[in-house]
Order: structure tokens, then C-alpha cells, then sequence
């Protein structure tokens, strides 16, 4: 395989990462020319600099060294390419709510995705087999055991720092059960969050789903419960010939949509917050209580980094768009957390 050619955009990343799923299925929409490159044993020296050493990893034309953290990735290329099949609402208060639940997604139904590819022993096995397969795809019969098991561990072993408890499992398969609910309701290859065209919001929620969807329990659910989102998180893969429009600011936005920001006013935020008191008490861990049980996991910088990012943003709207979007913020329980100046 040779890396000599740089003229286009190359992805190195994996395909049980929700973050490279999310990366890939952008650049697919948006039309941007590149390479997908599954990081194996074979390449992983050619990113061995890359600090932090997480996927996906992302090299821009003409360049050499490898970018990091999809999100400001995604925003990076709507720099880069301005007007090209856009993930970002005109809108400028629906551009703040698109990432607001690409936020959430990110952050908190990850959860979900952690939680069932570690915890119910068929998507261990499952789980550690294919990501084996795909980064060790020399390994066969009792060494590819051995490299599912070593990657198995591992993550199993970062279950409680990411909050992945047994304590936490009602809220953590709460929040799946009604994510798909809510998008059951509402998307189609052609009905997306904020109109007829994918935003940053949706791809940060199909990212969370895509890998849901292949691992045996949460693909049961899946198909018991939302087979129209299943097959919305196929479509979203690669949409690359889907056109849309977004929805006119004036436009009540879909029930499914409110019902997200909804569930980021009862779940998100409040452990936002939650994780922001804690860190500047200098406390390691934190816990809140849910109307589903209990939840605590171990603080992290980079959701306090979250949180004041989407306070940030929320500030710089100004006139008839930020009024509409405090009310829904208002409306949907969200507004206290992301005005609260703690």
C-alpha cells in the first residue's frame, strides 16, 4: 500500500469507532474526496506521532502530518469548503441546536454504545472478534482469540471511568430505548433533525448508531423496536446523492427533534453540570440522581471543555434567532445549564 499520494483527504480510522463512522459518512455527503483506511498492524506505525493516538485521524491534501477530534474536524471543513453540501443549518439558531445534540451524542449516548458492546457477554465476544479482524487481520485461529481478548479487556477495564456501571445501566439503556423512539418517529432517507438534509446533529447521532446497530443486543433492539431507524442509519452511511433543504426558521421543529433537545434537558445537561462542579472541586468522581436510578462516573476535562463550548456558542446568537432558540431551550429543559455562569 503506498502513502505517497496526498492529493486527497485520508481517513485513517475503524469501523466499530463511532467517531470514524461519524468523520467518514461527512466527507461521504459532502462530496469531499478522499481515502478510507482502516488502521491496522500493517499502517499503524505511519500514525504512531499522532497525539492523541485516537481515531479517526485525519490528513488534509497536500500535508503530511494527521489531525484529531472529529467534531472540530467537521467544522475545519466547513472552513475549507464553504457551500459545499453544508452540515451546518443556515440558521444560526438551528445551527446552535444541531450542535447541541451532536454534543450529546458525542458525549452521552455513547454511553450506550460503550455499554452494550462491553457488558452482555455475546457483543464482548462478537465486538472483540470483529475489531480484531480488522486490526489484526494477520491473526487466525487462537492468536486472533488472543487479540480479541487483550482488546476486550482493555475496554472492559475503562468501563467504570466512562461511567459504563451495572449502577448506571438503567439510565444508559433508558437513553437508547428512547433515542430510537424518538427517531422512529421521524427520519427517513429523505427526513432528517432540522429538514430533508442531513445536519451535524444527525451524523453525530448516526455515528453513536452505527456501530449500535451491528453489535448482536443493541441490533436486536433495533430491529424489535426502530427498523426504519436501522435502516435510516444504513442510508446516512453514505449519503452522497441525497439533496435536501433546511427547514424555514419559522417552521415548528419535528416532534422528534424537541424530543431529543427534551432528553438532553433531563439527561445531559444535568450531568454537564454535574461533572463541572466536580471538576472545579477538585473532586475525581461525581453522582447525580435520575428519575431512573442513580448515576456517578469519574470526571473529565473534556466535557467541562463541552460545556462551555456550548455556552460560548449559545452567546454569540443575538436578535430573533436567539430568542427562538432560548424558548426552545426553555421549552425543552435545557436553557439553566448553558446560561448558568458557575
Amino acid at each position: 500500500m503506498s502513502n505517497t499520494s496526498n492529493d486527497r483527504y485520508r481517513i485513517v480510522g475503524a469501523l466499530g469507532s463511532p467517531y470514524s463512522m461519524k468523520l467518514r459518512a461527512i466527507m461521504r455527503y459532502r462530496q469531499l474526496p478522499h481515502d478510507w483506511v482502516l488502521r491496522t498492524t500493517a499502517n499503524r506505525a505511519e500514525t504512531a506521532n499522532v497525539k492523541p493516538n485516537l481515531v479517526p485521524m485525519l490528513r488534509y491534501p497536500g500535508e503530511s502530518d494527521y489531525r484529531v477530534d472529529s467534531t472540530p474536524l467537521a467544522y475545519d471543513l466547513e472552513a475549507r469548503h464553504p457551500g459545499q453540501r453544508s452540515i451546518i443549518p443556515d440558521d444560526p439558531g438551528h445551527a446552535f441546536l444541531s450542535h447541541l445534540l451532536e454534543d450529546m451524542a458525542d458525549e452521552w449516548l455513547t454511553k450506550a454504545m460503550f455499554h452494550y458492546r462491553w457488558y452482555y457477554d455475546a457483543d464482548i465476544y462478537y465486538a472483540s472478534h470483529w475489531i480484531a479482524d480488522d486490526g489484526y487481520p494477520e491473526t487466525r485461529g487462537a492468536e486472533r482469540d488472543t487479540a480479541a481478548k487483550m482488546f476486550a479487556d482493555r475496554q472492559i477495564g475503562r468501563m467504570p471511568i466512562v461511567g459504563c456501571t451495572p449502577e448506571n445501566k438503567p439510565v444508559i439503556e433508558d437513553t437508547f430505548h428512547r433515542v430510537l423512539a424518538l427517531l422512529e418517529s421521524r427520519v427517513s432517507v429523505y427526513d432528517f433533525l432540522f429538514g430533508t438534509r442531513p445536519s451535524l446533529g444527525d451524523f453525530g447521532i448516526f455515528g453513536q448508531l452505527k456501530p449500535l446497530s451491528t453489535d448482536p443486543t443493541p441490533m436486536a433492539i433495533m430491529r424489535a423496536e426502530a427498523m426504519k431507524t436501522e435502516s435510516w442509519v444504513r442510508q446516512l452511511d453514505d449519503a452522497s446523492g441525497i439533496d435536501g433543504e433546511w427547514l424555514d426558521p419559522g417552521d415548528d421543529l419535528p416532534a422528534a427533534t424537541m424530543g431529543l433537545l427534551a432528553l438532553a434537558g433531563e439527561y445531559y445537561m444535568p450531568f454537564l453540570l454535574a461533572n463541572a462542579d466536580a471538576v472545579e472541586a477538585g473532586e475525581d468522581t461525581f453522582s447525580l440522581n435520575y428519575a431512573k436510578g442513580p448515576y456517578s462516573q469519574g470526571t473529565f476535562r473534556y466535557q467541562l471543555k463541552c460545556l462551555s463550548e456550548l455556552r460560548y456558542r449559545l452567546s454569540t446568537l443575538s436578535g430573533e434567532p436567539a430568542e427562538r432558540t432560548r424558548a426552545v431551550l426553555q421549552q425543552t429543559g435545557c436553557l439553566d445549564a448553558l446560561n448558568s455562569q458557575r
